[in-house]
């Protein structure tokens, strides 16, 4: 009998470990993004027309993804028909390709780790051959750069490297021009369609920003610069689908009336903030229904402030969208689970969804503020700081946001929503979540460099329990310490600086490899990804 029992014991073992065994070492990595299922939009007032729009709309975003995953990585159905198992094929898609997007390593056999370059230039290109190379274009960031047939390099047009798409999206939009019942739309489609096929964004641009009484919305072309980790001039391919919230936009527009007032308030001498920005300069609340391209890889982003180009910003503006379906979905799933695990029971009083809100209407109005051009002939500032650029941009988005959170409290009466401890709570939770985007993206580098100068200036202490307590009023004064800093970088282009900060700020050291023991064992995820539903 005692035998038995200890065969029976050990055949229940090896059943145990056989289960083990099977399971995909993917899994885990998979369950960090919590899938999240985005209804299907509520359509009431739209028109038959209308509708047929939006599926239009989405069929352009599919040829977007199409456009994103050759851009980034190469071809998505041999890759992904290449891999046999349904969790590493999954995270592949989360990822699109073969490189996790939190530290750019490889988790696919025969593949080397993500080049900094990504697929924008010759993986064997080096800093001479780029100078050497004499076309103006291979500065665009509209350029991919790629060898010719006697192996020198040269820059080709997006326009021209995805011909066959651009043109599919092209008569999407002209399909869609053809029906809608909006001027304003029919404009933005057209101007749109024309500048995917010239990589001329000027007048498409200047059309989205007068395109101001629709209720759909659709974000598209080659945007962000993220990618771009080598020179940080490229811009990879996006697109969003969007239903704007009439009546909560109205209520943002009363909030947010001018950039130009926040500008005169920034923490810095007024030659920092020479840049005007533009007057039509506003701001929409929507409810995202499709993410496509770069959009959707990795982190999901839950804001937009664009134009990016310089030129139209400061002739016309910028219109930040807050995708307010999106950021209820990640501080539910994300930030308040992660504040119940770090912070002391004093702190997570102040975690307020409310407040999370507004932190990211104010991160996105910071994007707009400070300057586009140098104050001293270096150029822009994406052209003085190079691969540094974007970190930096990143860095003032949350410290210049969260500066004129704190100082427009009783300004524009948000303390009736939420009080500065809330938004100075919310905030560090989020940047404490967000250094889990690792050091090998512009996001979680910038992350990181702001928890280490806060931490740096006593704005917060860990305790040995693993949990954190706030002071408030440092957090608030290093905050304006930061932003003042970031500001002057930017306009001087100071790369030797920039560079040097980054060196020094972007580790993670013990105690967060700590924190994210604590997030695991909690399950907590790092970030969602999306079920759509038509």
């Amino acid at each position: 009998m005692k035998r038995n029992l200890i065969f029976i014991f050990v055949a229940i073992l090896l059943a145990t470990a056989c289960g083990q065994g099977s399971k995909s070492p993917f899994a885990r990595k998979v369950s960090e993004y919590a899938l999240v299922t985005i209804p299907a939009p509520n359509l009431n007032g739209i028109t038959d027309n209308g509708k047929e729009v939006l599926n239009l709309y989405r069929f352009a975003a599919d040829e977007v993804d199409a456009i994103y995953w050759k851009q980034y990585f190469g071809d998505k159905a041999a890759f992904l028909g290449g891999l046999d198992d349904p969790m590493q094929k999954e995270f592949a898609a989360i990822n699109y390709g073969p490189w996790d997007r939190v530290d750019g390593r490889s988790f696919v056999e025969g593949y080397k780790d993500r080049l900094p370059g990504a697929g924008f230039y010759p993986a064997d290109m080096t800093p001479e051959e780029f100078e050497a190379l004499e076309d103006s274009a291979k500065l665009s960031p509209y350029t991919m750069i790629r060898r010719g047939e006697d192996g020198s390099l040269k820059a080709v047009w997006y326009h021209d490297a995805y011909k066959d798409h651009i043109d599919k999206i092209a008569n999407y939009l002209q399909a869609a021009a053809d029906i809608t019942i909006k001027p304003s739309v029919k404009e933005y489609l057209l101007r749109k369609a024309e500048a995917l096929k010239t990589d001329n964004y000027f007048d498409s641009g200047k059309a989205w920003l007068e395109m101001e009484d629709s209720k759909m919305d659709l974000v598209i072309g080659p945007n962000e610069t993220a990618d771009d980790q080598l020179l940080g001039i490229k811009r990879s391919y996006e697109a969003f689908v969007l239903l704007k919230n009439e009546a909560r936009t109205e209520q943002l527009m009363k909030y947010v009336s001018s950039l130009e007032e926040f500008q005169r308030m920034l923490p810095v001498e007024d030659m920092y903030k020479a840049f005007q920005p533009g007057a039509r300069s506003d701001i929409f609340s929507c409810d995202a229904i499709y993410y496509a391209g770069k959009a959707n890889a990795g982190i999901k982003v839950i804001a937009l402030n664009l134009p990016y180009d310089a030129d139209i910003q400061e002739t016309l503006g910028t219109r930040t969208i807050l995708l307010e379906n999106v950021i209820r979905q990640k501080f539910n799933y994300v930030i308040n689970p992660t504040g119940e695990v770090l912070l002391n029971q004093a702190a997570k009083a102040h975690l307020s969804q409310d407040a999370f809100f507004w932190n990211i209407v104010f991160r996105e109005v910071a994007h707009g503020l400070g300057v586009k051009e140098t104050i001293n002939g270096k150029g822009t500032v994406e052209e003085a700081l190079g691969s540094s650029a974007l970190t930096f941009e990143e860095m003032k988005g949350n410290a210049v946001g969260m500066y004129l959170v704190c100082k427009l409290q009783s300004h524009i009466a948000m303390d009736r929503l939420f009080t500065t401890e809330d938004a100075l709570t919310t905030f560090f939770t989020s940047l404490v979540r967000s250094e889990r985007f690792g050091e090998g993206s512009a996001l979680g580098r910038a992350n990181t460099m702001v928890f280490n100068y806060l931490k740096e200036k006593g704005a917060f202490e860990r305790h040995p329990d693993g949990r954190y307590s706030i002071d408030y009023q440092k957090m608030e004064t290093a905050l304006g310490q930061l932003s003042a800093l970031i500001l002057r970088t930017q306009a001087t282009g100071d790369i030797e600086f920039a560079a040097s900060f980054e060196e020094k700020y972007s580790h993670r050291d013990q105690d967060f490899q700590t924190d994210l023991m604590n997030l695991n064992l909690e399950k907590v995820p790092m970030d969602i990804r999306f079920k759509f539903k038509k």
